[in-house]
């Protein structure tokens, strides 16, 4: 199957509530809140995810597997301090032929979607890529992923089908001034967030404790 490329193109810089998205790289000290995330997912979703029926077990290995030296990944949280929308960004073998490739795998929650979410994740993901001399975004996916689809369409990834499987490319520039300044600024912007989300749920269990109501731990 020949594969086109799209035009060098970077996906827009996406808004939920008229403000910028924080999206917050993760660390190994996160595993705990991903598997958390992934094990929300009911069996649709998880196949949309994962391409295939995936049972508890397996996404605990997944999550026991992920190489925060090697990989990165990108969550999104509420104001719990759970991870909402989640991407993984992984690096591919580079062969001779090619340029430097990544793959991106998407998954938000329910309560999370239609927010821009994903846009807000892929856009991350783009930033990150470019920063780091990746040529070539890709995404594969069950053709029938009609939410990634639309995504990978509205970032201007060429999308091809095969065998009920989907395709998506998106052709990078090389990183700038301009994409440090902008992951530098989203990662301090995310940063200041998660910090004060959780100021807020320490104050708000301070309060329960203090009038006696019950807390929940995610």
């Amino acid at each position: 199957m020949h594969n086109k490329l799209a035009k060098s193109h970077s996906p827009k810089r996406p808004n939920a509530g008229g403000g910028l998205v924080p999206v917050r790289e993760l660390h190994a000290g996160h595993r705990s809140t991903i598997l958390h995330h992934f094990l929300q997912l009911n069996e649709d979703d998880r196949r949309l995810r994962f391409g295939t029926h995936t049972p508890n077990e397996v996404i605990e290995r997944y999550v026991e597997g992920l190489d925060f030296n090697q990989d990165a990944i990108f969550g999104i949280f509420d104001t719990e301090l759970n991870i909402v929308g989640l991407a993984h960004l992984a690096y591919l073998p580079v062969f001779k032929s090619k340029g430097r490739a990544a793959e991106f795998g998407v998954s938000v929650l329910p309560e999370g979607r239609g927010r821009g979410l994903g846009t807000a994740l892929l856009a991350r993901a783009a930033v990150h890529s470019r920063n780091t001399r990746i040529e070539t975004l890709f995404v594969h996916c069950l053709a029938n992923n009609k939410a990634m689809m639309h995504l990978a369409q509205k970032a201007g990834m060429s999308v091809e089908y095969a065998y009920g499987d989907a395709d998506a490319y998106l052709k990078l520039l090389p990183a700038n001034s301009s994409t440090i300044v902008q992951e530098a600024a989203n990662e301090q912007w995310a940063d200041f967030d998660y910090a004060l989300k959780e100021n807020l749920k320490r104050s708000h269990h301070a309060w329960s404790w203090w009038l006696g109501q019950p807390t929940t731990a995610p």
